[in-house]
C-alpha cells in the first residue's frame, strides 16, 4: 500500500485493515492499530509500519488504548523468501530456541539468516523475537491474572527481572503499570482477534461434523478440545464474539513455558490471521461466481499434524461419517483418559498397539501403523512429502495433512472427487488464486 492508501485506511478505521499495518505518531512516540478510537493525528505527524515489531525498532511504544499486541498478525511478510517466512514462525512460536537452532532447522547459517532479515525486514532476528515476546507479555498482563514471574516464563524470558528490564527499556513502562489496568479475571482468558469477515457458521459446522466425542466439543458459539503439545497438555474453549471481532479463549495449561506455542496453535486451528478480503478477490478473479462466493472463508485446522495424518489415513476411500467413526474408535480405545475426556493417542501408543479393533481393510490398518511408527521413531518430518515413501500413503493423504495439520494456505486438492466434479461444472483457473488455493479447495467443497 502507498501513503495515500495507508491514510485512507487509517481514517476509515476499517477493521479489515487491523493488523495489516500500524500507525506511529511522531509527536507522542506511540504507535497504534488503524482502528484506534483516539483522535486521528495529522498526516504530517504519522509514519506507517507493516509490522508492530518494526515500529518498536524505530523507537515507538505501543498504545495502551488500542493495544497493538491484540491485533491479528500481519501478512506483511508474505511473498518474501521461504526461509524468512519459516524463520518468523519459528521465532514467534518457540522463544526458547536460539538463532543457531532456528538456522539449523532452516538448513542455513545464522549469519545468512541475519542477512536475510536485514535485507527483507530491516530488523535483526533476535530483536524481532524480543519485541514479539514483549508484545505477548503485555497481552498476558492485560488479560490474565498470571503473576509477573509466570508471564516471564510463558513468554520465554529467563526471569521476571529480565522481563521488567526490557519493559522499561523498550516500552517505557513497568509490568506493574500495565497490571493496574488488567481486568482482574480469576481464570486465564485471552482475547484473540481476527480481521472480518469471519464465516464462523461454516467453520463451526465443518468442525462439528468431524469432532471426536470426549476430545472436542462444538456448540453454537464455541469450539473446545483437549490437547497435547510436546511436554505439556491442556484444554481450551474458544467462544466466538462477533461484536469484538475475535474469540474469548479460556485456557488450562500445565506448563506455562509453552503458552506462546499453544496460543499460536489455537490461532492456526481457527485460522485467525487470514486476510479474507484479499482471498475473496483472488477467487472472483479465478472464475468463482459472485453469488457462489463464500465470504469470510477460513481453514478449519486439526490440532497437530500427526492427528491430521491419522484422520487422513482413516478417511481414505470412505465417507466423512465412516471416517469419524474410525477416529472416534481409535481415541476411545487408545487415548489416555482425564476428568474432562480423552486425549488423542500418541504416535508411540498407536505404533505399538494391536489395531485389529478398527473396522477397515488390513492394508489400511498397516498403513496407519507404519505412519505412527515413523513418527515415533524418526519424529515429525521436516517436509511432509517425506511420508510419500511409506506404503499406503499417497499425495492426497499428505496434502490433506498439510491442509489441516499445518494449515498451509496453498494446497490444491484437484485430485479430490468432489473438487473434480465441481471443476466440470464451472471454469476456474486455480493458478490465479495462488498462494491461497487451500481456500479455493474449501470454497469448492462448500458448493458440493
Amino acid at each position: 500500500m502507498n501513503q495515500q492508501v495507508y491514510q485512507r485506511a487509517r481514517l476509515s478505521r476499517d477493521r479489515r485493515f487491523d493488523g495489516r499495518f500500524f500507525v506511529a505518531v511522531k509527536t507522542t512516540g506511540i504507535f497504534c492499530r488503524p482502528i484506534c478510537p483516539a483522535v486521528a493525528p495529522k498526516e504530517e505527524n504519522v509514519e506507517y509500519y507493516p509490522m508492530a515489531e518494526l515500529a518498536m525498532q524505530a523507537g515507538y511504544r505501543p498504545c495502551l488504548r488500542c493495544r497493538p499486541d491484540s491485533s491479528p498478525q500481519s501478512w506483511a511478510w508474505k511473498g518474501v523468501e521461504t526461509s524468512v517466512e519459516r524463520a518468523l514462525k519459528l521465532l514467534a512460536q518457540y522463544p526458547e530456541l536460539s538463532l543457531a537452532d532456528i538456522a539449523d532447522k532452516l538448513g542455513v547459517t545464522d549469519r545468512y539468516l541475519r542477512k536475510l532479515f536485514q535485507q527483507r525486514l530491516g530488523i535483526a532476528p533476535k530483536r524481532y523475537q524480543l519485541f514479539r515476546q514483549l508484545l505477548q507479555a503485555k497481552q498476558l498482563l492485560h488479560q490474565t491474572n498470571l503473576n509477573v514471574e509466570q508471564v516471564a516464563l510463558a513468554c520465554g524470558f529467563q526471569s521476571s527481572r529480565r522481563l521488567q528490564d526490557n519493559f522499561r527499556q523498550y516500552l517505557q513502562l513497568s509490568p506493574g503499570q500495565i497490571r493496574s489496568n488488567a481486568t482482574g479475571q480469576q481464570s486465564m482468558q485471552i482475547q484473540l482477534n481476527f480481521r472480518p469477515p469471519y464465516n464462523w457458521p461454516m467453520l463451526r459446522d465443518f468442525l462439528a461434523l468431524r469432532a471426536v466425542p470426549g476430545t472436542e466439543w462444538v456448540t453454537e458459539n464455541s469450539y473446545a478440545r483437549l490437547f497435547r503439545l510436546a511436554s505439556c497438555s491442556g484444554y481450551f474453549c474458544a467462544e466466538y464474539q462477533p461484536q469484538q471481532h475475535g474469540f474469548n479463549v479460556r485456557l488450562d495449561l500445565d506448563d506455562m513455558s509453552q503458552l506462546t506455542t499453544v496460543l499460536g496453535q489455537i490461532r492456526r486451528v481457527l485460522d485467525l490471521d487470514a486476510d479474507s478480503q484479499v482471498i475473496s478477490e483472488r477467487m472472483l478473479s479465478a472464475g468463482i461466481q459472485p453469488d457462489h462466493l463464500v465470504e469470510g472463508l477460513r481453514l478449519p485446522g486439526v490440532w497437530c499434524a500427526f492427528e491430521a495424518g491419522c484422520r487422513a489415513i482413516l478417511g481414505q476411500q470412505v465417507s466423512v461419517k465412516a471416517a469419524i467413526g474410525q477416529v472416534t474408535l481409535l481415541v476411545e480405545t487408545l487415548g489416555d483418559s482425564t476428568e474432562r475426556g480423552r486425549w488423542f493417542p500418541t504416535p508411540e501408543v498407536v505404533a505399538e498397539a494391536d489395531l485389529s479393533f478398527l473396522r477397515m481393510p488390513a492394508s489400511r490398518r498397516d498403513t496407519l501403523q507404519r505412519f505412527a511408527h515413523y513418527w515415533a521413531t524418526i519424529g515429525e518430518p521436516l517436509d511432509a512429502d517425506e511420508l510419500l515413501h511409506l506404503k499406503g500413503i499417497g499425495p492426497w493423504t499428505v496434502n490433506y495433512m498439510k491442509l489441516r495439520g499445518y494449515s498451509q494456505p496453498d494446497i490444491w486438492l484437484d485430485t479430490d472427487l468432489v473438487i473434480k466434479k465441481q471443476l466440470l461444472q464451472q471454469a476456474v483457473d486455480d493458478s490465479l488464486v495462488a498462494p491461497w488455493r487451500s481456500y479455493l479447495t474449501f470454497q469448492l467443497w462448500s458448493q458440493a
